[in-house]
């Protein structure tokens, strides 16, 4: 079988590129403390990928740090997908910021393999540029662009060859080479000979210590690895090692072992009543994806490429075809559901696109499925076993309660603390990937799905307790009167004291308590979702130091709005 002509879409650093970051402002989107993605900017000033956040800081001391939100990567990306989505008949996802497809019959449309690269090249650069019109141009003072041309400048590399492996390769040295690159048919083994061993890791095919491993037996580059013979390194390396050397050898097809599932597997369930809400939707596709991979699971096998077809009353379709090499478990199944969905129903009002009705429909179809052959653990890092243990009681107790009734916190952005994180069921959430499950240290940044940024979002440090009600409150002058803020953000007199209007058992306050007002900073007025009047809010937020009777001071964030004051937040 000879490897399928592809060309690979690849939009580097992706992350801060769907945080409307500029490319000439110093910022970088971090995941467990470390640099996963920075702008130009930054990398100008020696900020890497892999850097720990402190090291980030000591290069770049004015760099703006972002977290981490692959749900919005993935809805910021949707509009390139369907961009691409018009030219070809099926679009690979990797992951966003990354895409494949079949070249052959695009590129007998567009006249060969370079114009349909270039084609692909300039679509794509016009969504990241026109990806947040409609929305809020305002640019604060970190340098974040909620509109206007935050896709400007950023690069986009476009690369054709016989094989995803070499494709992908070519579309990252277009982005240095700033043209498309195209590999001549079969010329994949002469143009995979001369890189550096480490591209296997790179694009996430081997782990890196088995790649440090052929660095250490003097295996440098792909060409010296494509030269050894297939039963010796089958012999010493195992079946992961045979998958490196195919795709060093430039022959990248799909592994012996993979297979195209039979019809029966693919699984479909239409709802009895169209559901408006996501909720009731990704229900849906958990039950799917549990009976999908339970049946694999019982063949010993794992899918590693999963079509999901969503279908509203309507006849609008929502169709994705999902790619992992490594294979999608259930929660990681349910997991790109929800973010298909969640980028459908956020499209602009009045798109071709929008989503008119309920979904009436979902459909999970195994289309590439393959030998479950487990994964060997490393001896640093990775998943803890107490991680593994806590995914287990997680399950245990799903079982004993319900599948709602055990939840853990995932990030979800907002401007106000009470907004960063959402309790999801944790039967919802692809634990394996514990730094999208777990509560990560926030810069204060967040991220809207729909509007970008979110511009004056309070840096760090963040509150310590956040109450699930705001407490009402009156903030006073030096004259006993309640202190008002109009609507351009201007206070009519400074804060003084102010009055707990309910007690507060877990702070110590009686009702009607007075504290006296050591200093204060504010306001930050926020006007957010302008378009939609039911979530439309306009407030300020002011940070105060009062006197405290057991603490001597205490910092609290407060906020005004419709003319009243709330307590919101309390730094310890």
């Amino acid at each position: 079988m000879d490897p399928v002509r592809m060309v690979t879409v690849w939009c580097p650093d992706w992350p801060v590129t769907a945080a409307g970051c500029r490319h000439d402002v110093p910022a970088a989107v971090m995941r467990n403390h470390r640099v996963v993605a920075r702008t130009a900017a930054a990398a100008d000033d020696g900020v890497v990928i892999g850097q720990r956040r402190r090291q980030a800081q000591q290069r770049c001391p004015h760099i703006v740090l972002l977290d981490d939100d692959p749900a919005r990567d993935a809805r910021e990306f949707e509009s390139i997908v369907r961009a691409v989505a018009e030219i070809a008949p099926r679009v690979d996802l990797v992951e966003p910021g990354w895409l494949s497809v079949a070249a052959r019959g695009p590129s007998r449309y567009f006249g060969g393999d370079a114009a349909l690269a270039e084609h692909l090249r300039r679509i794509v650069q016009q969504c990241i540029a026109s990806n947040r019109t409609g929305v809020d141009r305002d640019v604060d003072d970190r340098g974040i662009d909620a509109g206007g041309d935050a896709g400007v400048g950023v690069g986009v590399g476009v690369g054709v060859a016989d094989g995803r492996f070499a494709a992908s390769i070519a579309a990252r040295l277009a982005v240095r080479r700033r043209h498309s690159v195209v590999v001549e048919a079969s010329g994949s083994p002469a143009f995979c000979a001369s890189l550096p061993i480490g591209w296997l890791q790179t694009l996430g095919e081997v782990d890196g210590d088995l790649v440090d491993l052929f660095t250490r037996l003097g295996i440098r580059r792909l060409g010296d690895f494509a030269a050894l013979a297939p039963s010796d390194v089958l012999g010493r390396f195992g079946p992961v090692g045979l998958h490196a050397h195919r795709l060093a050898s430039g022959i990248d097809i799909r592994p012996a072992n993979t297979t195209d599932p039979a019809p029966e597997r693919r699984l479909a369930k239409v709802l009895d009543d169209p559901a408006a809400q996501t909720d009731a939707v990704v229900f849906v596709a958990k039950q799917l994806a549990d009976e999908l991979a339970g049946r694999l699971g019982a063949d010993g096998r794992v899918c590693t490429r999963l079509v999901v077809l969503l279908e509203t009353e309507h006849g609008e379709r929502s169709e994705r075809s999902w790619y992992r090499s490594g294979g999608l478990s259930a929660p990681a199944m349910v997991e790109r559901v929800r973010w298909q969905l969640d980028a459908w129903i956020n499209l602009p009002r009045g798109s071709e696109h929008e989503i008119t009705g309920g979904v009436a429909s979902v459909r999970l179809s195994p289309e590439e499925v393959r030998a479950d052959e487990g994964v060997q653990l490393g001896l640093w890092g990775g998943q803890s076993d107490a991680d593994r243990r806590a995914i287990r009681a997680v399950a245990r107790l799903t079982s004993l309660t319900s599948e709602q009734a055990v939840t853990v916190a995932v990030w979800h952005g907002g401007r106000l603390p009470s907004d960063r994180y959402q309790w999801m069921s944790a039967t919802l959430v692809d634990l394996d990937q514990r730094e999208r499950a777990v509560s990560r240290t926030s810069t204060g940044a967040g991220i809207d799905g729909r509007s970008g940024p979110w511009p004056g979002c309070l840096p760090a440090p963040s509150p310590t307790t956040v109450f699930d009600e705001p407490l009402p409150l009156d903030v006073l002058d030096v004259d006993g009167d309640v202190v008002e803020v109009s609507g351009r953000g201007m206070v009519s007199s400074a804060p003084a004291a102010i009055r707990l209007l309910i007690g507060s058992e877990a702070e110590g306050w009686r009702r009607g308590a007075v504290r006296r007002v050591r200093s204060w900073a504010g306001p930050w007025p926020i006007d957010q979702r302008w378009w939609e009047p039911g979530r439309h809010r306009r407030l300020a937020r002011f940070q105060i130091v009062v006197d405290d009777d057991t603490a001597g001071q205490q910092a609290h964030l407060v906020i005004a709005e419709h003319r009243r004051w709330f307590l919101l937040a309390t730094y310890r």
